[in-house]
């Protein structure tokens, strides 16, 4: 990259605002700004959160003497919106209107557009949202369930997905738009992306129970079960739904989403919390077992990311049983101030075309 340019990118979270100044992709600053419970309790709409943020972080800008006639884009978390392809969008009054009124739900990364253009609008700079978890690239044939009001959806940690398939991408030599790979995410919830020449053409719904049950989340169930669960006349709907998001998986079975304190458990000789563990690596591994079928097998690597690839237990566990298949590649953690930052400099520097929500 010859150019020089400074990006501000805004991560809004249900407690915290972060906020990261990047010179090209060298990091210049950082801050993660926290909310008590108590400031953020008058609000009733996350919405509603908008001025008192904004001004947080422009008082934070002042305070660090970040001046913003030096910033050549501003880069929010994308939010809740309508599917979308892949990429970096600018935002506009569409996709503003949306977010205000929560047409797709109400999720406090929905606030990232709107400060960025805020902030932008003050030096008439481009602001921009990268890869929302709503991004949708699924082939038709993949969106059939069984049973025709229930389409399988496309929701996942798409903005580490995608930037980290990239960096696998060219480790491998090869482009992103070239390569077939495999990726799992591990963290709190799971996703497997099944990366088609640039495209996810299948990835199971992370948000809302499908797939490899995770830290938190239940995974797929037996339906028939479940059904039976739902209607048993123990549980509101709301009961179930926490079931499947927030008390499942790890949760449910060993009473903690902390996967160093199953570790440590199974160090111990826990047998119960060693089942369980190597549960959720053998669903993991069973997830990409399918996604090698959708590429038929021709898969030029699997690829670990996320919170729980930091592990090596852990990944051992899920390579024992799909190396077979391809080369495993891991990328502990994620980096999401940076992949935000690199999909402003991708359109900056005229990689990529900046697309419109």
């Amino acid at each position: 990259m010859n150019n020089e340019y400074h990006v501000l990118v805004i991560n809004p979270g249900s407690t915290s605002t972060k906020l990261t100044f990047f010179r090209n992709e060298h990091m210049l600053l950082q801050e993660t700004i926290f909310h008590s419970s108590q400031s953020l309790s008058s609000f009733k709409h996350i919405v509603d959160q908008y001025e008192f943020r904004l001004n947080i972080i422009l008082e934070f800008l002042k305070k660090k003497k970040i001046d913003l006639n030096i910033i050549d884009a501003i880069v929010g978390r994308g939010g809740l919106l309508r599917p979308l392809e892949s990429g970096t969008y600018q935002v506009n009054t569409k996709m503003l209107n949306h977010l205000k009124k929560g047409k797709y739900g109400e999720h406090a990364s929905n606030l990232g557009a709107l400060l960025a253009y805020q902030i932008a609008k003050k030096t008439s700079i481009p602001s921009y949202i990268v890869d929302p978890v709503v991004v949708d690239e699924m082939d038709e044939i993949a969106r059939i369930s069984g049973i025709p009001e229930l389409p399988r959806k496309s929701i996942f940690h798409a903005l580490n997905q995608k930037a980290v398939a990239r960096k696998a991408a060219n480790d491998l030599g090869k482009e992103y738009e070239k390569s077939n790979l495999i990726v799992a995410h591990m963290g709190g919830g799971i996703s497997v992306g099944v990366h088609c020449k640039g495209k996810v053409i299948d990835v199971n719904n992370a948000l809302n129970g499908e797939g490899p049950f995770s830290p938190e989340r239940s995974g797929t169930v037996p339906v028939g079960d479940l059904v039976k669960l739902c209607f048993s006349g123990k549980y509101q709907q709301n009961h179930i739904m926490t079931m499947i998001k927030g008390k499942g998986g790890l949760v449910a079975y060993l009473n903690t989403n902390n996967v160093e304190k199953v570790i440590k458990k199974v160090i111990k000789g826990d047998k119960k919390a060693k089942l369980i563990f190597e549960a959720m690596a053998y669903q993991i591994a069973k997830e990409i077992g399918q996604g090698a079928t959708v590429l038929k097998g021709n898969v030029d690597a699997i690829v670990l990311t996320g919170g729980i690839s930091h592990s090596n237990k852990f990944v051992d566990m899920i390579r024992d049983r799909v190396s077979y298949i391809s080369l495993v590649m891991v990328y502990p953690g994620e980096e999401e101030m940076l992949s935000l930052c690199q999909g402003a400099l991708r359109v900056l520097s005229g990689k990529e075309d900046v697309k419109k929500y």
